[in-house]
């Protein structure tokens, strides 16, 4: 089942969430550092097989890559049947921790790199700050006529002129993000002439156009087979799919839809409720 997460704030505020559907929010702790379970412990053994794995990836003792013990050696390690040991590698593969290969064991899965949600920023930057080498496909660059549904989106005149651009952006040669953006050309309008091979039009229009409000919409999706062909993703794989728009004062700048591979990225973000404001979750 599909989630839709939701807000719109000013830039200098703060974000407040509208939750459309259920998203369950746990606190995180700090990990224990025992590496041995014991029975008389009050967390179920498969949990302390968990804790004991996670324990040796937070620690470096199994790097990114590296061979984990197999369920015969946590069953000793742990002092706990195959079928627990099975369950916690079960569910710590499904969480993305580690990734199993066929015949040849299970590996510690390299962390997903995680996209801002609460900022709004160039992917080229936050691909730069975590040490990656970015780069990046026009697919399309043009001016057209806007539909009906996005001439509303964006407050513009029927049949108005607006700018359109569709990128691919890759982080060591690998796809993570699909964008299909709008410009609204009363707020930039060299947009259509800009050299975006060189640079990304987060970077240009965050130059150019005061960003003074923004909305997110998220789903998780399935993307059509284009889509998914773009980011070298598998038939029925899921996305995060953020819908923006952006304004420039009072008017509606931007209208763009980011599509982030689910098995290799994350949307994070972390606010404080002021003014009185406070944050809905449920």
């Amino acid at each position: 089942m599909n989630f839709v997460l939701a807000w719109r704030s000013a830039v200098s505020g703060s974000a407040v969430p509208l939750i459309r559907k259920g998203v369950r929010v746990k606190a995180k702790g700090k990990p224990s550092r025992k590496k041995k379970a014991s029975a008389g412990d009050s967390l179920p053994l498969y949990q302390k097989v968990k804790v004991f794995v996670l324990d040796g990836i937070n620690s470096g003792t199994w790097p990114t890559d590296s061979r984990i013990p197999s369920e015969a050696e946590l069953m000793k390690a742990c002092e706990v049947s195959r079928m627990t040991a099975n369950r916690a590698l079960r569910e710590l593969t499904h969480g993305g921790y580690l990734m199993r290969r066929q015949g040849v064991g299970t590996f510690v899965a390299a962390r997903k790199p995680r996209s801002a949600l609460l900022e709004i920023k160039s992917i080229s930057e936050e691909i730069l700050e975590r040490g990656g080498t970015y780069t990046s496909r026009v697919l399309l660059h043009c001016s057209e006529t806007a539909s009906p549904d996005l001439a509303i989106a964006m407050n513009l005149r029927a049949q108005a002129l607006v700018f359109h651009t569709v990128i691919i952006h890759l982080e060591n040669d690998v796809p993570v993000q699909y964008e299909d953006r709008y410009v609204n050309p009363s707020v930039a309008p060299d947009y259509i002439q800009q050299d975006f091979s060189s640079m990304t039009p987060s970077q240009y229009l965050l130059d150019v156009a005061p960003l003074t409000e923004a909305e997110h919409i998220i789903e998780a999706v399935i993307p059509d087979k284009k889509c998914a062909k773009l980011l070298r993703m598998q038939s029925k794989e899921p996305c995060l799919l953020v819908h923006r728009r952006t304004w420039t004062y009072d008017v509606v700048a931007t209208k763009s839809r980011l599509m982030y591979p689910g098995c290799r990225y994350q949307i994070g973000g972390r606010f404080k409720p002021s003014d009185g404001l406070g944050l809905a979750v449920a």
